[in-house]
């Protein structure tokens, strides 16, 4: 062999075992993605339990507030109008803000 076909062997060489590298780090891409995936749907699915459960807890927090309790029912009323302003409150602020 001369020295050109010897260069040509070990080029052809190189390039074989690149193409097999870029194989293996195509399929490890290719896992890590479906990894990405996976983890970002149970994320997105753990946040929407997140909001689940802050939903319940306000909506428990709000019977709470309004539980008559042994015969309260004009603390009970109250109450009730307490929030009844806070929330009017809350819709002019946001009135005001567009």
């Amino acid at each position: 062999m001369n020295s050109n076909e010897k260069v040509l062997k070990d080029f052809e060489t190189r390039v074989r075992q690149m193409l097999l590298r870029f194989g293996q780090l195509k399929k490890e891409n290719e896992d890590l993605c479906t990894k990405i995936g996976q983890n970002e749907r149970d994320i997105q699915e753990l946040r929407d339990k997140l909001e689940q459960k802050g939903r319940d807890y306000d909506s428990l927090k709000m019977a709470k507030m309004i539980e008559i309790t042994n015969g309260d029912l004009e603390g009970a009323k109250t109450r009730l109008s307490k929030l009844i302003r806070d929330v009017n409150k809350c819709i002019a602020i946001l009135s005001d803000a567009k």
